[in-house]
């Protein structure tokens, strides 16, 4: 009886110890909890914060001989970074956020300002971004953005996808100067038809038009049209010569312009012979001559229409004159549009795209390793990362003048650390009962 009666002691001593192990489980499951929505709400105004969940998993011992061996609870923890918080409008057109899936690529600072090029990419949702004394944009946290830089006419190369080799730091030069060469002129003028009768006096028209040359600077071409003086009649013919005033004296193109007199076409163009120069297409009006910096295109009209050169009336006008290029200006302003190209805007009304902004994609985003200011990090449990043109594939686009908020809602949040207070009570109102029962079973031996 007596063995007997030690070893049902014995059972009820280790069922008793296990209730204790469970308790202190609970304490620490509880704690890690507290500590995950304590996190939450301290960060509930930082922007881009994704908010940490905490998960329980029971334990199951094996129990025999009637009795029962709690194995208590394990807690873990994750971080749900592809939660997507609400998205709020800023003063700051370098202010980005995602919209939908994918992340921005940045970098540190320290590392890029060491200049080894060893800079490794980090991901984030969000970001107050703003030109730093070197020109980068960089966040107040440190962080740099990274893209592909474009080249001089603003198209970007074909970059590597699945790596970050192409990838450099946003920097802008805010007092470049940008200038855009001209490199066509449209002409709208009209020529007095009075001028090629029988007795005119075969004055030239003259008319100079401006342009910028490869450097911004402004230059000009000279366009003279003589009129054809006949004996009798009228000729209708004029002689188009064009001169430019980078290369003085010297005739870039000469032309012998006929137009129509009949009485369903008067006036238009009905021929162009080219005496030097580019050759003239009739069915896009167009010719071309070189000028100092390269070739230009002037479209003078195709033949049978009134949309470029004409004949009427007595007056020489210059009705419309239309070209391309700009000169030299100062960058006003930089800002990022949804497909992430990265704008530079000149006070001459140019805007110049200068890098481009990728979006990065994984395949479990909730695997990457969490770090400072709101950045993760590509892992194996992340899988392979890519690079996508903004709103392509399974990416959303980029918001400017906007900023991520945090995903926690603190509400949520609140209701949660109540539920763990009470958890965290029972399982120390736990202790104290196994405590006492044990202080029982001491007494027992007495």
């Amino acid at each position: 009886m007596l063995k007997k009666r030690l070893m049902q002691q014995k059972g009820v001593s280790m069922t008793i110890s296990s209730s204790l192990n469970a308790g202190v489980a609970g304490l620490t499951a509880n704690a890690t909890r507290l500590a995950a929505i304590s996190d939450n709400i301290a960060n509930s105004a930082t922007y881009g914060y994704k908010r940490m969940e905490a998960d329980f998993h029971s334990m199951v011992i094996s129990s025999t001989g009637g009795t029962y061996s709690a194995g208590g609870v394990r807690s873990t923890t994750q971080r749900l970074i592809s939660e997507r918080g609400a998205l709020v409008a800023s003063s700051n057109p370098t202010d980005i956020a995602v919209r939908g899936n994918g992340f921005l690529p940045v970098a540190r600072d320290s590392e890029i300002n060491t200049g080894n090029g060893q800079s490794q990419m980090l991901l984030a949702t969000t970001g107050s971004f703003r030109t730093d004394s070197n020109g980068y944009l960089r966040s107040e946290a440190g962080l740099v953005l990274l893209g592909w830089p474009a080249l001089p006419d603003g198209t970007i190369p074909t970059y590597p996808r699945d790596t970050t080799d192409g990838l450099k730091p946003v920097q802008i030069n805010v007092n470049q100067f940008t200038g855009e060469p001209t490199t066509k002129i449209d002409l709208g003028v009209n020529l007095p038809a009075t001028e090629t009768e029988a007795g005119a006096d075969g004055a030239p028209s003259e008319l100079s038009i401006e342009y910028y040359d490869n450097m911004g600077t402004s230059e000009s071409v000279s366009i003279s049209f003589s009129p054809t003086v006949p004996a009798t009649g009228v000729s209708n013919e004029w002689t188009m010569t064009i001169t430019d005033s980078a290369t003085p004296g010297t005739v870039i193109g000469e032309y012998t312009l006929t137009f129509d007199d009949s009485r369903t076409a008067g006036g238009t163009l009905a021929s162009v012979a080219t005496l030097t120069g580019g050759a003239y297409d009739p069915l896009t009006g167009v010719l071309e001559v070189t000028v100092a910096g390269g070739p230009m295109t002037l479209n003078i009209g195709e033949v049978g229409t009134s949309d470029g050169l004409t004949q009427l009336s007595d007056t020489f006008a210059p009705v419309s004159i239309s070209k391309d290029g700009t000169p030299v200006g100062n960058m006003t302003s930089v800002e990022v549009d949804q497909n992430g190209f990265v704008h530079a805007f000149f006070d001459t009304g140019i805007t110049k795209t200068i890098y481009q902004i990728p979006m990065v994609s994984l395949p479990n985003p909730n695997g990457m390793v969490a770090l400072d200011q709101q950045t993760y990090l590509p892992s194996p449990q992340s899988g392979s990362y890519f690079l996508w043109d903004a709103g392509d594939g399974p990416t959303g686009d980029i918001v400017a003048f906007a900023r991520e908020e945090s995903t926690t809602d603190v509400a949520g949040e609140l209701t949660a650390m109540i539920e763990t207070q009470r958890a965290y009570t029972s399982n120390a109102k736990v202790i104290q009962t196994v405590d006492e029962m044990l202080q029982e079973t001491a007494n027992i031996k007495r």
